[in-house]
């Protein structure tokens, strides 16, 4: 029978973030997943690496903790692999935060004066700096906050690089191999069920992001992270229209809403290659990968009211994906309180490129049982948002 010391199951960024960090850590490490490696959520992302859009709280933390840590794991990658390999676009470009709305200046300066005390550098800049720093940004702006630690690279190409180092220290890493059971021994993990055989093993993380959920109930032990789909436009390359990472500011309340309606907010960034990404959807649908024309055509009206300059520009194609959500908006990392030897890293929804590092690492910190780099008790398992047997 095929062994290892732990089985991730899930090869997008956070299952290689968590499989990087406990190969690293010195165990053997099998990373599986049920389709292409980085091809499912991760595939489907911007690459943000924010801090602008979380208010202070333990994902705020988690993220200050993941902006620390990406570009000391970048370096790490690049000494161990080489340059081409760890290649992932990072760029720390910083995030802009726009109130074009009276009304929305208010909580974006309480939110920012939040962030502040947090420990986020996070500036309040008025309508003539943020047309400085954006030449291209709509005239009616009624507030901003600039963020220069809010950075971005490419998900799959970080992901691969990642899941590279895991091959590198001897371990590996299967696409197309659909996890669908455990084998446990006296209520402990010994083995995982994979395709038609059984790979032996002492632990197994559940990173199986929207479909985590899935996972949990085929293993007995049901989490409840659920799919929310999100769309994207991606521009044919333009001349540079846009030098950071800019969003309006209810896109704050929408990452936060659990509203099943649709919700559309304007995001819009530029990419090494010189398209414009422009965003954001959430909308709570299944797994339904149909295409809705209506939904682009927000995301194309937003994002024509923040740019103007936009207007007319050709889309070269859209691109959805599937975002795994928690009921209270927070991840789930930590062992399963049913099954010793279960682990879950998953319910990251759209943040999960920026949180990856400090998840894997946290993950790793609590199976040795060393100080985490977060606190994580708000992340952990058996809260009432999570695992139905403990709701009142």
């Amino acid at each position: 029978m095929e062994t290892a010391d732990v089985v991730v199951i899930g090869a997008g960024i956070i299952g290689a973030a968590c499989a990087e960090a406990l190969s690293a850590s010195g165990m053997r490490v099998l990373v599986v997943d049920r389709g292409a490696p980085a091809g499912g959520t991760t595939a489907g992302g911007e690459g943000n690496v924010l801090l602008s859009d979380k208010a202070p709280g333990p994902e705020l933390d988690l993220a200050v903790a993941s902006r620390r840590l990406w570009p000391e794991l970048i370096e790490s990658l690049r000494a161990e692999l080489g340059d081409e390999i760890a290649r992932v676009e990072w760029e720390p470009k910083g995030g802009l935060v726009v109130a074009t709305e009276n009304d929305a200046r208010g909580p974006l300066a309480i939110l920012a004066e939040a962030q502040r005390r947090a420990g986020v550098q996070a500036t309040a800049v008025d309508a003539a700096t943020a047309r400085e720093m954006e030449p291209h940004l709509t005239e009616h702006v009624a507030a901003a906050v600039h963020y220069p630690e809010d950075a971005q690279l490419q998900p799959v190409l970080a992901a691969t690089a990642m899941l590279a180092a895991v091959r590198s220290r001897g371990g590996d890493v299967r696409g197309w191999s659909e996890a669908h059971g455990l084998v446990v021994v006296n209520g402990k993990v010994a083995g995982v069920r994979v395709g038609e055989g059984t790979i032996a093993c002492g632990a197994v993380v559940n990173a199986c992001g929207p479909w985590a959920g899935h996972f949990g109930a085929a293993a007995g032990a049901p989490v409840e992270v659920l799919p929310r789909r999100g769309m994207v436009l991606v521009t044919a390359p333009l001349p540079h229209v846009v030098s950071r990472k800019v969003y309006a500011a209810d896109y704050v309340a929408a990452v936060a809403s659990s509203d099943v309606d649709l919700q559309v907010s304007a995001v819009v960034e530029s990419t090494a290659t010189g398209t414009v990404l422009i965003g954001s959807s959430r909308q709570r649908v299944g797994f339904d990968e149909a295409l809705q024309v209506e939904v682009l055509r927000r995301l194309a009206r937003s994002a024509v009211k923040l740019f103007p300059v936009l207007a007319g520009v050709p889309v070269m194609r859209a691109y959805g994906g599937f975002r795994p959500y928690t009921p209270d908006h927070l991840p789930v990392i930590g062992e399963d309180p049913r099954f010793r030897g279960l682990w879950h890293a998953s319910g990251h929804e759209g943040a999960g490129i920026g949180l990856a590092p400090a998840t894997g690492r946290l993950l790793a910190d609590l199976m040795y049982g060393r100080a985490p780099v977060v606190d994580p008790t708000r992340f952990r398992v058996d809260r009432p948002a999570v695992i139905a047997e403990v709701r009142t």
